[in-house]
């Protein structure tokens, strides 16, 4: 398993000094990739009193394909992933743009995984149907997948117009990998027929067995070879704090054909950066000598 941290957006700050000494710590620790979460504008719960989403007005969010092209600079191999960008709340055309742009300055460095979220307050502060947004989302990577491929593109789809143009430059990897979070029966089939990857967030229980078993088949009746989707699993530090649970959960997730496992210490009552960092360090001395 490639073994990666998940950027601290909602405790790191706003510091850009901070972000720095983060993420060169991450990639001179031999960090292989590092997971950035996705989140545009955030609600006020003042007048919300039923609100039970995990994120408010008062959660902090770096923008991913921004911090990108500042990590792009500071960074020579990590890999950058986000995990997710809510695609159907974004203008597909200008994903694809600032994708291939962070693909082109950090050497290839991109992998962009996506879902299809779950605040109806951002969809509409955005402008985006939050009721269609499965269903925009296949049409949304086909899009991407053209403009990323194609240096002239024309399509006509449900949701989608281009009349001969294209994206220039076109990105270093041609076309950027797509994976996916969500684990309910049309995402994973959806994944199956056209991910590159799944984003599972959970432990590797007999759920996750299922899961993964069910994939695999989906796979198969899709036509693809069976190694086709890879498999990132997240372990949090908050939830899991001894070597022992690190241990066999990198383990079970191995053992289930995880090629991925992510390292996230928000939410474990980290203070400054420092912290961050040494949790990381223990963790991954842990979980490597079992991927």
């Amino acid at each position: 398993m490639r073994i990666g941290a998940v950027f601290p957006q909602t405790e790191i700050g706003g510091d850009p000094g901070v972000v720095r000494e983060y993420v060169t710590a991450v990639e001179e620790m031999g960090f292989d990739h590092l997971v950035i979460y996705d989140h545009v504008i955030g609600a006020s719960v003042e007048n919300r009193p039923d609100w039970r989403g995990p994120y408010t007005s008062e959660s902090m969010f770096h923008e991913p394909f921004v911090l990108f092209g500042y990590l792009a600079a500071l960074t020579t191999r990590l890999e950058l992933v986000t995990g997710v960008i809510i695609l159907p709340q974004r203008q597909t055309v200008l994903v694809a743009k600032q994708a291939a742009e962070v693909d082109v300055l950090s050497g290839g460095r991109m992998r962009l995984g996506v879902g299809i979220g779950w605040n109806e307050v951002e969809f509409e502060a955005l402008d985006e149907d939050f009721h269609t947004r499965g269903r925009r989302l296949e049409e949304q990577v086909e899009v991407l997948r053209a403009l990323w491929t194609q240096p002239v593109v024309t399509f006509a789809g449900k949701w989608h117009t281009i009349t001969e143009a294209g994206l220039n430059p076109l990105p270093v990897q041609r076309p950027i990998p797509i994976w996916f979070g969500g684990v309910a029966d049309a995402a994973m089939k959806r994944i199956a027929r056209i991910g590159d990857g799944w984003m599972p967030q959970m432990p590797p229980h007999e759920r996750a067995r299922e899961l993964v078993e069910q994939l695999r088949a989906d796979v198969r009746v899709a036509g693809r070879a069976e190694d086709a989707v890879g498999v990132e699993a997240r372990m949090g530090l908050g939830q899991i704090r001894d070597e022992a649970g690190w241990e066999s959960f990198a383990r079970g997730w191995r053992d289930l054909g995880a090629t991925y496992l992510d390292l996230n210490t928000m939410g474990a009552g980290y203070t400054n950066v420092g912290q961050h960092l040494d949790a990381l360090r223990k963790a991954k001395a842990v979980v490597e000598k079992i991927s």
